[in-house]
């Protein structure tokens, strides 16, 4: 199968550069798809989704009955980042990091940047994740947010931006461990001789980044992830990321409070817990804290955790950097914690609860798209180059009744990518979601992360839960590290 057919439509494109010539670190891709009868090609395509099924690799949809449990959709056409790219996104990412947790260590002590100013009070006393039980709270190595999620995009003109921030519990590092697993297998020689960047050892400075929250005097730390269980949406990447560590998988009913400290059940009775890995939002994590009726958290957790008996990834209250909102001081909060410029910028970006910003947002909702602040997962939000005169009049609703609850954003057009469909490529629309550890010291960016597709044609809404599906992520070394020699084209099978 070629690409002869294939269309850019005015669109930037992750692996041709104009049609018909592909960008450098995709030539040897391209060149070998080609070489592919689509017989050949769609056996490929069938023997990857079976590999999946057979890993169990789902997802559950909730919303239509009771959750549904899925296969993740994948396409086999890998999603290619030259080694520029990814040093310029690398920068951008540590810049992001270390300045949202100077962020966060000031909202939940001294608040500094409230009074000086540069973000208005109100905005932080207004933000649903705020968590004043989290004031006064001291994590270890004062590192609030030890993994990071960033949802990335490229526009028509090739200049990356950053959509929003995920510091909760970022979902969807499995689907790229996955994923990868799944190519090598498909194209192994290609793999190779494109000296694509492994991912494979996320797991482990995963688990290194968890053990060095402990206690200094614990010299094996305990650690456990924290799942709300089988139902969540995520659950399979709870399971999949406790076995690549090694670690226990718990939920709160398999956890205690006894004598100052967190322990778990275990066949062989109750064992010390020092460090968790929380995949639960934290208002359900102490019911004596947070919300009263939680049953997934663990009463007592969060004084244990204030006495410094336990740590936990990420520490409550980072969801108050998620705030889209929030999100629009970025570039202020990065620029009054470390007196730098903002590397990767945030999309231009209006705040409904000023007046003018509001006026215009709702003069022109039939071009922006509309986000609630604290939605994700493609909900909450209106596109309204997509929209119906009625879906944009109850938007209008919304914005005027609770005005702080809303952001606006132009549209972006999301830079696209080749799937597969049936018989030939067709392009469509992606974006990115890569991995960021920080221990306090050093941080680790996952060579790539999650690119997420749009598999309905003219879509531009990429999350699963929305119909979207994933593709292999292949971050490029640099060509000229003579670590990795250059196979003769001759040489090179699929």
């Amino acid at each position: 199968m070629d690409f002869s057919s294939y269309a850019l439509d005015g669109f930037y494109d992750e692996l041709f550069e104009a049609p018909g010539i592909p960008h450098p670190g995709a030539r040897l891709l391209i060149e070998k798809l080609g070489s592919l009868s689509e017989s050949e090609l769609q056996k490929r395509h069938q023997a990857a989704e079976l590999a999946l099924l057979n890993m169990g690799i789902t997802f559950n949809v909730y919303g239509s009955g009771a959750g549904v449990e899925k296969i993740f959709p994948f396409d086999i056409i890998p999603r290619i980042i030259s080694h520029a790219d990814w040093t310029y996104i690398e920068k951008g990412l540590k810049q992001r990091i270390q300045a949202l947790n100077l962020f966060l260590a000031d909202i939940y002590a001294d608040q500094k940047i409230l009074k000086d100013g540069v973000i208005p009070r109100h905005v932080i006393d207004t933000a649903k994740e705020f968590l004043r039980p989290c004031i006064g709270l001291s994590p270890p190595k004062g590192v609030w947010c030890h993994i990071f999620g960033i949802d990335l995009v490229r526009d028509q003109d090739g200049q990356f931006y950053i959509l929003e921030d995920n510091l909760r519990c970022p979902s969807g590092v499995s689907y790229v461990l996955e994923n990868r697993e799944v190519l090598k297998r498909v194209f192994p020689q290609v793999f190779a001789a494109s000296h694509v960047r492994h991912v494979d050892d996320y797991s482990a400075h995963l688990l290194n980044t968890l053990r060095s929250l402990a206690p200094s005097h614990v010299a094996s730390p305990t650690v456990a992830v924290l799942t709300p269980g089988i139902y969540n949406s995520a659950y399979f990447e709870h399971a999949f990321l406790a076995q690549q560590m090694g670690i226990e998988l718990v939920e709160g009913r398999d956890l205690a409070v006894a004598d100052g400290f967190v322990s778990m059940r275990t066949t062989r009775g109750f064992q010390r817990v020092d460090v968790l890995y929380r995949r639960v939002d934290a208002d359900f994590l102490d019911p004596t804290v947070f919300r009263a009726d939680s049953t997934l958290g663990v009463p007592g957790l969060m004084e244990v955790y204030q006495n410094g008996h336990v740590a936990i990834a990420n520490a409550p209250g980072t969801g108050v950097a998620d705030d889209k909102v929030v999100y629009a001081y970025v570039p202020r909060i990065i620029k009054y914690y470390l007196g730098e410029d903002i590397l990767l910028p945030n999309v231009p970006t209006y705040l409904c609860w000023e007046d003018t910003q509001r006026r215009h947002v709702l003069e022109n909702l039939d071009a922006l798209v509309v986000k609630a602040a604290n939605e994700s997962g493609g909900y909450g939000m209106l596109i309204g180059t997509h929209a119906t005169q009625t879906e944009r009049e109850d938007f209008a609703k919304r914005i005027v009744q609770n005005p702080r609850n809303y952001i606006a954003q132009p549209t972006i057009a999301l830079s696209r990518s080749p799937i597969l469909v049936d018989d030939h490529f067709e392009g469509r629309h992606v974006d990115l979601r890569p991995y960021v550890l920080y221990n306090g010291e050093d941080i680790y960016v996952l060579p790539g992360g999650l690119t997420r597709v749009a598999l309905k044609k003219g879509s531009l809404v990429v999350n699963s839960s929305q119909g979207g599906g994933s593709k292999d992520t292949w971050v490029l070394y640099d060509d000229s590290d003579p670590f990795f020699p250059v196979l003769n084209q001759s040489q090179i099978q699929l």
